[in-house]
């Protein structure tokens, strides 16, 4: 074995192949070797004592608006935030960036934004929206790890909504360059004909916003997105499941060969429709926050999810303000605590075995999009660490948050778990809560897809 860099030493190891106490060896920023005694190899040397070595979290769902929407948050302050909670990696979605990544040139803008900026590594996701079926193939050459379409209204004039046509026709395209699409799957028609109906009635508060987008209008829009996957031969991904009915649907057309995954979101998990009430705008998502019982379905269908993200979709205060709740910016501020609270009620709560706990937030997502090197523990991987300790405390306040606006759902929580430091290939970005050395996030570009080119 070569020369080592790093030696993290005394930890107990979550690996693929079970939880033990180990040293990992990194050499070039890669795992070279994960052994019960390195000794004193290493020009850098890590205690980890009483700590736990997880892969870093890969989170697949996160809006950093950059470029064109910087000053809702931008890669420079959403990446500080995902290294704080220990993700390694995330995956920016589309739209909300101007202009947003629907053709070659606007994924070349935003890399040059995230470059000399991202404190994590980063892939991007393109876009699927009517009219640019035929620029799927300039950005898949570039490096998407998918598409990603609307079912319903985005919330931004710039992404419209795919049809049905636009879903049937990107869905061929998408299987031709072998990646996949992913949709936000709700009911355009049922979810915009009940909030005309509420606000012509003058019904515009919280549980009128709650009311107007029910499980079915989910439940519905996976079903037909399922159909047209199906139909294609399109690998399939349905973002932020809310409902246990949701995932059922999924696990149900991939038993019968659907190429299908989900992921659901922290707040599905932690929060429901009273809380959201009690939150107000800073609680509100599409889909919406659903009744504990709802909650409850999810926890109990998580075994057929094959990820947890946080949907981090930040916006400035002003517009989370106003008496409509329909018309207040709908998204959660999350990348930070997406590792810490699924450590805090999985773990923690429900005894979810931390092997599963990291696929859930690392392996799951770097598999299913072909991320190179990213969310495993084992010789060969990036060595993307974080050390956590799990009798520590995580106290979610405005001031430990590194988002450009520090709210978030969360607020007053005190996790159980702390993320003591994170390290991107095998370099150190945060230590004891601080976030140090400079920015220095790559670009990772999906891997062949070897099983559907054979």
């Amino acid at each position: 074995m070569s020369a080592l860099d790093l030696t993290v030493r005394g930890g107990t190891v979550v690996a693929p192949d079970g939880v033990r106490r180990a040293d990992v060896g990194v050499t070039d920023g890669r795992i070279a070797a994960i052994a019960p005694e390195l000794g004193d190899a290493g020009r850098e040397k890590v205690d980890a004592a009483g700590l736990h070595v997880l892969p870093g979290a890969v989170d697949a769902h996160v809006h950093l608006n950059d470029p064109g929407r910087a000053d809702w948050e931008g890669f420079a302050t959403g990446t500080r935030a995902c290294a704080a909670g220990g993700t390694t990696t995330c995956v920016d979605m589309p739209l909300n960036a101007l202009p947003p990544t629907v053709d070659g040139a606007a994924f070349d803008a935003k890399v040059a934004a995230a470059r000399g900026a991202a404190r994590v590594d980063f892939a991007l996701w393109g876009g699927l929206i009517p009219g640019n079926v035929e620029r799927l193939g300039e950005l898949a050459h570039r490096g998407v790890v998918g598409f990603k379409a609307f079912m319903s209204d985005s919330g931004v004039p710039e992404f419209a909504r795919a049809d049905d046509l636009t879903l049937y026709e990107g869905m061929r395209a998408a299987a031709a360059v072998r990646l996949p699409v992913a949709v936000h799957a709700e009911s355009e028609a049922i979810t915009s004909a009940l909030a005309a109906r509420a606000r012509a009635a003058g019904r515009t508060g919280v549980r009128d916003y709650l009311s107007s987008r029910p499980a079915i209008a989910e439940i519905e829009a996976i079903g037909r997105a399922l159909l047209l996957a199906e139909e294609t031969g399109c690998a399939l991904h349905v973002v932020h499941v809310s409902t246990g009915r949701g995932v059922a649907l999924v696990a149900e057309a991939r038993a019968r060969g659907v190429d299908a995954t989900c992921e659901t979101c922290p707040h599905y998990l932690v929060l429901d429709e009273d809380d959201a009430e009690r939150l107000g705008a800073v609680a509100k998502c599409a889909p919406p926050l659903r009744e504990a019982a709802e909650r409850d379905a999810l926890w109990a269908a998580l075994g057929d999810v094959a990820f947890v993200a946080s949907d981090h979709s930040p916006a400035p205060a002003e517009l989370k303000a106003g008496d409509d709740f329909f018309a207040v910016w709908g998204g959660i501020s999350g990348a930070q605590s997406l590792l810490g609270l699924v450590l805090d009620a999985g773990h923690h709560d429900r005894g979810l075995p931390l092997e599963r706990l990291a696929e859930l937030c690392a392996a799951g997502a770097a598999r299913r999009l072909r991320l190179p090197g990213k969310g495993r523990l084992e010789p060969g991987a990036d060595a993307d660490l974080v050390l956590v300790d799990l009798d520590g405390r995580t106290a979610i306040e405005p001031d430990t948050l590194h988002y450009r606006h520090r709210h978030t759902p969360y607020a007053g929580r005190a996790l159980r778990g702390r993320v003591a430091r994170t390290i991107v290939r095998g370099t150190t970005v945060v230590a004891d809560g601080r976030v140090v050395g400079a920015p220095a996030g790559r670009l990772v570009i999906p891997a062949p897809d070897q099983e559907r080119a054979k």
